[in-house]
Parts: C-alpha cells; structure tokens; sequence
C-alpha cells in the first residue's frame, strides 16, 4: 500500500493511493485513528478499508494536497557517511562505526513545499536517501529482525547547510534548518517492497541528473542500521531513519551546485516515486 497525508477542504487527513485516486480513510473508516503512527498497528484494517471504498470516498490525487506522510517524526535520524563513494568524493576514510545524527521534527515538509535558503547562509546542499519508516516499538532488534519492524519506505531529502555542520561536531545544526527535512510523497509499505536494498535512486535540480546509485552500495544495510540503533535506545513508530546519500552531493562538484531560490530538486527512488521540492529564500518575516 501508498500511504498518504494530505488536506482538502482545510482539513488534514490520511488516505491509500491507488493509481490516480486516493482512499479518503476519514471517509470509508471514521473509526480508526487520524495520523499514520497510530495507524500503523491497523494496516490490516486500512487494507481492507481500502478495498472496499466507494467512488464516493475516494478523491482524485490532483484534487488533493499531499503533505509529509509523518508531520512530526518522534525521532528523525540520519546515518553518515553511508554509501562508500560519498565517502571518497569528499576525501575522508571509511568511517570505522556507524554515524549518527538527529535532524529536528521541525524541519519536515512534504511535497511540493518550499526549502528554504537561509538568511544566515548560501551554503545549502541536496541529498536524496531512502527512508525507513518504524513501525512498532522495538528495541534490540537483530538485522534479520529489522523487517519486522519497519512500517514501510519513502523519500528523504536530507538538506544540508554546509558551513554549520561543518562547524557543529554533531552536525544536527547544519542538517535541521525549518524545511530542510522534505519526506513523501507516501509511505510505501514492506509487502511492496522486495528488497530495499535494490532500489535506483535519482537525485535532479533542475532536470540535471545529480545523483544515480543504487541503495545497494550502502556500507551499512537498513538491517545494521536497526541493529546498531536499538542497541542504544527504542524506536518507535512514526521514527524516520534517512539512510544516507550516494555520491554526486554539490558541494563536491566542481563548480560546486548549491541550491539558491528558483531551483527545483526531484529525488526518485524506483518502487516508491518521486519527491519534488522548489527552493526559495526564508522570508524576512518568519
């Protein structure tokens, strides 16, 4: 299943996507919760909800606005230095463990809304990563375990303001600027997945191809990364893990490609779809 967020009529709601149609859950299923995460021990229910809609309780994608599947993750983790060619175009070694990072909830937007360049810097770079979606609340989870717990996959652009993650040892400053965390276009749930693994990911400003990898080359695989998290804490469900980006990031280009307000960046990611976002500058009254 697609598992959407989106408002109409001034109102928020959760939906299925079939094809062109979403599956207006407020409408064929009242009964159960408003928000994805309490959703998540349902989906049998919303499965079966889905499968029964009428034209009636259904709307046209284009009628709708889609926004973030998660409004405010609990958790919103990022992993570094995860794809082994990333590594390398940026000079460093291969990190010896795992490293992690938090990106604020405050930073999420949804598709189709605007990341911001800030007034404090220009340095504002893309990067397309799949995300990982909990599910259940878990921890000590094994890799082979780590399936189990994963409500499903969407899209992360993990916006990066490079001169304050640089100068922040934890990078979280420079990775969770107000809309710098765009998630979507829907979750998509495990059954639908084969192996995520084995996904193509395409990063685009502006049409240009920037990124085109592979979620294969990870260094370490969604599994691992479950592992060595729930080693430490509980996720829950509705936490989002951005699993790290290819290479072809533009402050390594040379010129380098960093956003500035009138760019667009598309990020697709094969089985899941595509997530646009324009870049405009923060406003002066925020």
């Amino acid at each position: 299943m697609k598992l959407a967020r989106f408002s109409l009529d001034g109102s928020v709601r959760c939906g299925v996507v079939l094809g062109d149609r979403v599956v207006d859950l407020s409408l064929v299923a009242p009964e159960l919760p408003g928000e994805w995460p309490d959703l998540f021990a349902r989906l049998a229910a919303v499965r079966a909800a889905s499968a029964r809609a009428t034209d009636q309780e259904q709307h046209a994608l284009v009628d709708v606005t889609l926004l973030a599947p998660i409004a405010r993750p609990p958790k919103f983790l990022a992993i570094g230095l995860n794809y082994a060619d990333h590594v390398a175009e940026g000079g460093r070694k291969p990190p010896e463990h795992q490293i992690w990072f938090n990106k604020q909830s405050t930073c999420v937007i949804g598709p189709g809304e605007a990341i911001q360049v800030p007034r404090v810097s220009d340095v504002v770079d893309y990067e397309g990563e799949l995300g990982v979606v909990i599910g259940t609340r878990c921890r000590h989870v094994t890799a082979d375990e780590a399936r189990d717990v994963i409500a499903g996959y969407c899209i992360v652009n993990d916006v990066s303001v490079r001169d304050w993650q640089r100068r922040s040892q934890t990078m979280t400053m420079g990775k969770s600027f107000d809309t710098h965390g765009p998630l979507g276009p829907w979750i998509v749930t495990t059954d639908e997945i084969d192996d995520p693994q084995n996904l193509h990911l395409t990063t685009r400003v502006n049409g240009a191809v920037m990124q085109d990898a592979s979620t294969g080359d990870m260094v370490y695989d969604i599994g691992q990364q479950i592992e060595h998290l729930t080693q430490a804490f509980t996720l829950e469900p509705g936490d989002v893990l951005a699993t790290g980006t290819p290479s072809g990031v533009g402050i390594y280009r040379e010129p380098p490609v960093l956003l500035k307000a009138g760019d667009h960046v598309s990020i697709e990611i094969s089985g899941i779809g595509v997530l646009e976002n324009p870049v405009t500058d923060e406003p002066e009254a925020q």
